[in-house]
Formats: C-alpha cells, structure tokens, sequence
C-alpha cells in the first residue's frame, strides 16, 4: 500500500501602490494560473491545486495564492514537482513562496522560494530554494 503524501502552501506578492500596475501584476499571475493544465485524470501539476481572489478583491493588499493537493507516495516524483512549481514561479509576479510537503515515511520538508529582490518578476532567471526537513515520529530510535 502506498503512503500519502499532502503538499501545500502559498505564493505571495506584495501590494504596490500603483493600482494599475498591481491590477496588471494580478492578470499576470492569474492568467500563469489559468496556462495550467485541467486535472483530467491523474495529473501531477494542474490549476485545480490553486486558488486566488481576482485582482479587484486584492487591492491594495498583498496577493496571496493559496494551493494544496493529496498525493500517493509524491516523494518519488517530488523532483518532476519542483520543476513544475518553479516553471510556474517563473512566469509570475511573487515576493516569497512556500510549499509543505507532509510524508508519512520521510516526515515534513518546508520548501521557501524567497525573490533576491522586492519582488519577482515573470523572466527565465534560475530560483533559489531553501529546504528545511523535519521529521517527527512515533517511533523511538
């Protein structure tokens, strides 16, 4: 039986203070969203894993898009999982993104995307992550 395997987090974009370049900044990241494939049958990375608020619900506030998705065993093809995420942090507008990954046979892994700069923007430039592993058990060693 394979184990599962929860994945969650958040991307966030600060507010700007220009209300058409914020409303502008939304689209962008919307329409990322909406470029994703539907989850039509077994799919690993699709738009159904995200929700956002529309731009005119975010001004003048900080975008946050909120994901989360049920896998079996995910940690055999976390890597492939990365590589979506980030093709998709790429395309964005963010300041800072975090994903959990909650196993049951390797514990918890924190994944943080943070821009080197106010705030990233849609270009093809590498990402940084930072990973932080926590395991708790049951189990005494």
């Amino acid at each position: 039986m394979e184990s599962e395997s929860i994945v969650y987090g958040c991307i966030r974009d600060w507010s700007v203070t220009d209300v058409e370049e914020q409303q502008q900044r939304s689209l962008t990241n919307l329409a990322a969203l909406q470029a994703l494939p539907e989850a039509d049958g077994w799919e690993l990375f699709h738009r159904d894993l995200f929700g956002c608020s529309t731009f005119a619900s975010v001004l003048p506030q900080s975008q946050v898009i909120h994901f989360g998705g049920s896998y079996r065993s995910i940690e055999y093809e976390w890597a492939v999982w990365v590589q979506h995420f980030e093709k998709l942090l790429k395309q964005m507008y963010w300041a800072s993104a975090v994903v959990h990954l909650e196993t049951e046979t390797n514990g918890t892994h924190t994944f943080r995307w943070e821009s080197e700069h106010d705030s990233h923007q849609p270009s093809s430039e590498d990402l940084q992550v930072r990973c932080v592993w926590e395991r708790d058990s049951s189990l005494r060693l």
